[in-house]
């Protein structure tokens, strides 16, 4: 879910906002398609007559088309045809492109959303002239979009993988190890630690592999391989159910193609499948 190539991210709309703005509609965590199959996202001329539209933010433009992030302002029954669906539901149902630009909507309009008041001195915020940010007209405290650093890690042994399965995951499914960089840390730092703490080993030769933009809420992950050194492998965190070696050639059920865990395995099972092994 990162940012497309032929997107050109913006905050204020060049020339007003054009009627075939793709628009990315919120209410919560749920965003406005039309039922079809697949899915469509609205365009501004579907949204207006709705009477639903609150606070607008302008994304940029995709292949030359405007998009806009709408939070709901008022809780008004749905025209025929239309529903609200969480964006999970629309993994490898709408093109990437948009999928990305959704999360990207999301974390916006939340951040939105939540910063209506300072933090500081509680007074109403106001948006900030020039950029991306809510500012307090009382202290003059300024608040960006956040955005929350988080390493996942995927240890190997051999031809084995080390997987785990969170409390929140379905019962088969397992996948690499995450968790959020403290502060003070480094993301190496924070992959060490985090290992020690859910699995209970000792890895070494961090290699980074890539990153990825993951709204739920405002997320980025950070992706890298590690090997194992050394401790028995054992849930000691709150959150992890099990964890287990699995053969590359005898892996469990895997997270959605769309999420980095799994490009993380496959890219990994993939390279260890490519040695030689005796």
């Amino acid at each position: 879910m990162n940012t497309p190539a032929g997107f050109e991210p913006a905050f204020v709309s060049p020339a007003g906002s054009a009627a075939d703005a793709v628009c990315f509609v919120w209410d919560g965590d749920k965003i406005l398609i039309r039922t079809a199959d697949p899915p469509i996202l609205p365009r501004l001329a579907d949204v207006l007559p709705m009477g639903i539209a609150g606070a607008q933010h302008y994304l940029g433009q995709l292949e030359g088309v405007g998009c806009i992030a709408i939070r709901v302002a008022a809780d008004a029954p749905l025209p025929a045809g239309w529903e609200w669906r969480g964006l999970r539901t629309l993994f490898l149902q709408i093109p990437d492109d948009l999928l990305a630009l959704a999360g990207r909507a999301f974390q916006i309009v939340e951040w939105d959303r939540s910063h209506q008041f300072c933090g500081r001195c509680g007074t109403a915020t106001c948006d900030k002239v020039g950029e991306r940010a809510k500012e307090c007209p009382a202290c003059g405290h300024i608040v960006y979009p956040r955005v929350s650093p988080a390493m996942m890690v995927l240890v190997t042994r051999g031809q084995e993988l080390l997987l785990a399965r969170a409390k929140r995951f379905p019962q088969a499914m397992y996948s690499a190890l995450a968790g959020f960089v403290e502060p003070g840390e480094s993301i190496e730092d924070c992959v060490h630690r985090e290992v020690r703490e859910e699995v209970g080993v000792e890895v070494d030769a961090l290699r980074y592999v890539a990153s990825q933009s993951w709204p739920f809420p405002h997320s980025l992950m950070i992706a890298y391989t590690a090997e194992y050194v050394a401790g028995e492998v054992r849930p000691c965190d709150d959150e992890i159910a099990d964890a287990r070696w699995f053969a590359i050639d005898a892996l469990p059920q895997l997270p959605s193609p769309v999420s980095i865990s799994r490009v993380l395995i496959d890219t990994t099972v993939a390279r260890l499948a490519a040695k030689p092994h005796g």
